[in-house]
């Protein structure tokens, strides 16, 4: 049976609990959203095959759990991701100031290289703002990511910031893709194919979309 993508990789979701990672997640992967909230525990994942300058995709994508006792946890996958969202409330100041502790841990259990993109989520619900668009952007520019605004609920940026962080880890790759019509897989990426399967710790399985 012929591959139905070319190379496949991971991307992470971090930010505090409630910023609606779980809800972009679902957006995303199955154009669903849910206002409801139910808390992430531990680890969860989607996949969703998407074509990027001639290349399929197929993208892991994890969704953490933002309480503080589950970061032991979820820190372990920090060292197998290519690409990681850094998200944030634009209803709350507090999850906007974390995200220094977000991108501190990023630092320090992230592979060289992790590419990196700042999100200011639920920008439907302008009435609540707490954080600028332009404290985003300046934050951002510190920390030398691409950054947006999204809204899971009217679908805004969402296709665009996953799209452009699959762009950016491709970039990353390059000396590996440059090698993709020469081999099956190219070997930097396709060691995470065993993950598909079977996620780390053999605990985890495929998220339902409830945000």
């Amino acid at each position: 049976m012929a591959k139905q993508y070319d190379v496949l990789f991971r991307l992470l979701l971090l930010g505090d609990s409630g910023v609606g990672k779980t809800c972009l997640l679902c957006r995303f992967t199955d154009n669903e959203f849910h206002p409801a909230h139910i808390s992430t525990i531990g680890v969860d994942f989607k996949m969703k095959t998407i074509e990027v300058d001639g290349i399929k995709v197929r993208i892991q994508i994890w969704d953490t759990a933002g309480q503080e006792r589950y970061q032991t946890i979820t820190k372990q996958y920090y060292r197998r991701a290519q690409g990681i969202f850094l998200v944030y409330d634009i209803g709350s100041e507090r999850s906007y100031q974390h995200i220094v502790k977000w991108a501190s841990d990023v630092d320090e259990y992230a592979p060289d290289g992790v590419q990196k993109i700042l999100i200011g989520n639920k920008a439907d619900e302008e009435h609540k703002r707490q954080v600028a668009k332009e404290q985003g952007l300046q934050l951002a520019r510190e920390y030398g990511m691409d950054f947006y605004e999204t809204s899971a609920c009217s679908n805004l940026n969402i296709k665009e910031s996953f799209t452009r962080l699959t762009e950016l880890v491709l970039q990353a790759h390059r000396k590996e893709l440059a090698g993709l019509r020469a081999a099956a897989v190219p070997p930097d990426l396709a060691r995470l194919e065993e993950d598909e399967q079977q996620p780390p710790g053999g605990q985890d399985s495929p998220k339902s979309c409830w945000c």
